[in-house]
């Protein structure tokens, strides 16, 4: 048995690297990863390196894997990233400074423990932050092109825990109950996603990772009502559904107006748990708005987003979140 504790946020290639060589130094046959959605991504990338020849960025997009890679047993100890039950692997190319996702179902790991008491210690942002990222996996697969009522009925029921028992989980984080729910809420997005795939929030989230190593939570949440208010002319009848999951009062109103709600609801849990609410609080120049713009539209998530936006639209949307 061999420890590799060399995973950063946002992990990159190059812990990846790192990791097969202990991989391969020490003879492994399996992978137990433990943590949140970076040491799983890293690990099915290391699995993926330790059975593919080349570079892992050359195997970015959807069942480009041939090969099956070592068993891998995902603890997981946060509730948002999904990972541990996702056939994606998220990695940052750190030459190009961007983030490549490589889908396969080869990714899958072979085992996957979720315990809320695991999650009991986490701190309150790192809470927040994952949280809103189960959020937006939830929101993005139910809006998704490719979603459908099985994965409607999974989103559907994650939106309706996160709104819930997510403050809870951030106010007190020995709120097992919370805690719980916040698991479940997280699996069932994760499963959504899973087979809906995501949006344009995730899409223009890796740029921000990327570029700036930003926690993929808090890009996420940052973007997210942004994101939502341009996607709403799309499908005003799910974003009405989308309020009313997150508690909201729709009796009387018209579809647009309900639709609005879910914009408002989405921003008000975010405020309440602490999340910043502008790019221009985390560093981000506006400079490199056109650039992530045009990365985004290539990232494999933006091609399930409900409506179709071209480099103007999205460099638009993230002024509107700066």
């Amino acid at each position: 048995m061999a420890i590799f504790d060399g995973v950063e946020p946002n992990p990159k290639d190059t812990n990846v690297r790192d990791g097969l060589a202990v991989f391969r130094r020490e003879q492994c046959d399996i992978i137990v990863t433990v943590g949140g959605g970076s040491p799983h991504d890293c690990g099915k990338g290391i699995g993926i390196a330790a059975t593919h020849e080349g570079d892992l960025y050359q195997y970015a997009g959807i069942e480009t894997l041939t090969n099956p890679l070592p068993p891998i047993v995902a603890v997981n100890t946060t509730a948002g990233t999904a990972s541990e039950v996702t056939r994606h692997c998220v990695l940052t190319n750190t030459e190009t400074k961007v983030k490549f996702v490589i889908v396969s179902w080869r990714n899958l790991p072979s085992v996957s423990i979720n315990d809320p008491l695991l999650m009991i210690g986490k701190p309150a942002a790192l809470t927040a932050a994952t949280g809103m990222d189960a959020l937006t996996h939830a929101v993005e697969a139910y809006i998704s092109k490719d979603a459908n009522p099985v994965t409607d009925a999974a989103a559907m029921q994650a939106i309706r825990l996160i709104a819930r028992n997510l403050r809870q989980a951030v106010a007190l984080g020995s709120n097992l109950q919370a805690r719980e729910n916040m698991a479940y809420a997280s699996l069932l997005a994760g499963m959504a996603f899973n087979n809906a795939n995501l949006g344009y929030v995730h899409a223009m989230a890796h740029q921000l990772g990327g570029l700036y190593d930003m926690p993929h939570g808090v890009a996420n949440a940052v973007l997210l009502p942004h994101v939502a208010r341009y996607n709403l002319i799309a499908n005003p009848e799910i974003f009405a559904d989308i309020a009313e999951l997150m508690g909201e009062n729709i009796t009387g109103l018209s579809t647009l107006d309900a639709a609005e709600k879910a914009i408002a609801a989405i921003t008000r849990l975010s405020m309440d748990i602490g999340i910043p609410q502008h790019l221009r609080d985390l560093g981000v120049k506006e400079a490199d708005f056109p650039y992530m713009a045009e990365m985004a539209l290539k990232d494999g998530n933006a091609f399930s987003n409900p409506r179709k936006g071209n480099e103007q639209e999205i460099a638009a949307i993230f002024r509107q979140a700066f």
